[in-house]
């Protein structure tokens, strides 16, 4: 008996409108969809075009099931692959493709992945410390939290989440796991919770930079992320742009400093009275600040508020 996928992965596509201006859409281009989730972007490039093509990338084979059946009716104008939107330079041109029109990256988590108790992203669910987006990845949340050794735990909750208490968190964790491995994100977040001061809490969950910190190690989230960027803008043709949608400083800050070096025809230190890199401008910002969104959007879909949205052209 056929097996049937239940097409449950939802996906409100943030800055929706912004992204399409943004990527100019011609409708006989080449476009890449980096993070397919639910298809809500993806789905709207393909409308708009007629002989050309999108690929479409996503690790979690829960959105790639789910959205290759929502989007079936697009026939050979979309291409799925599996395999992290970093790795999106060497497979392009594996498939014999030079250049592209349009790249687009939303590197939030989806609604379903959060929204999913067993998948383990979530401070408000209870269930198991997983968190990883391609769950063939050996890697876990359980296997950081339980196993990671002390300084490695607070480099990562220091860095990845910007927690100004991550030395009472980790040493409420080790102490905890000691006893006994921590195996639910509600007991997680209880030792979490445990180790803040009550003078420091706020109306906002207190574990959600903890849960963030731990989610980016798990999926290597900013690892090689600023070079996987310059590769994709390597990729884009002549007047090609590429827009990334971002969630927290971590990530806009890297994007925000590639498109920089990108722009700018000299990149020496300032130090160095004449300029011996040679560096030139291959592209220009589309937008000189980034895009937010608008207040309609942030009563339809709260998760939007921290969405910023960058756009680069290919000279």
């Amino acid at each position: 008996m056929e097996k049937t996928f239940e097409n449950n992965f939802k996906h409100t596509p943030v800055l929706l409108n912004e992204c399409l201006d943004g990527l100019n859409i011609k409708p006989d281009g080449i476009y890449v969809d980096g993070t397919l989730g639910g298809g809500g972007h993806s789905g709207e490039i393909l409308k708009r075009l007629t002989t050309g093509k999108l690929i479409a990338f996503d690790k979690d084979n829960d959105a790639l099931n789910s959205t290759k059946e929502k989007l079936k009716h697009f026939g050979d104008k979309v291409i799925f692959v599996k395999s992290d939107f970093k790795n999106m330079y060497e497979v392009i041109k594996e498939m014999g493709i030079d250049k592209v029109d349009g790249i687009l990256l939303d590197l939030g988590v989806s609604s379903y992945q959060i929204d999913t108790a067993e998948r383990g992203f979530s401070y408000r669910f209870d269930g198991a410390l997983d968190m990883r987006m391609d769950r063939d990845s050996s890697l876990n949340a359980s296997v950081v939290v339980n196993t990671y050794p002390k300084e490695k735990l607070l480099k990562i909750l220091y860095d990845y989440g910007e927690e100004n208490f991550a030395k009472l968190i980790v040493n409420k964790i080790i102490e905890r796991r000691e006893l006994k491995p921590i195996e639910s994100t509600g007991e997680l977040v209880e030792i979490i919770e445990s180790a803040y001061p009550k003078s420091a809490k706020t109306k906002g969950s207190v574990a959600k930079k903890t849960f963030q910190a731990i989610r980016i190690e798990v999926n290597g989230e900013l690892e090689g992320l600023d070079s996987a960027i310059h590769k994709m803008i390597d990729l884009l043709g002549k007047s090609g742009r590429i827009a990334i949608i971002t969630f927290h400083s971590l990530e806009d800050r890297i994007v925000k400093n590639v498109f920089k070096e990108r722009v700018t025809d000299c990149i020496c230190d300032k130090s160095i009275p004449v300029c011996v890199c040679n560096h030139k401008a291959d592209g220009f910002l589309v937008n000189r600040k980034p895009i937010v969104s608008t207040k309609e959007e942030l009563e339809i879909n709260k998760r939007s508020s921290s969405a910023k949205l960058r756009i680069l052209e290919k000279l």
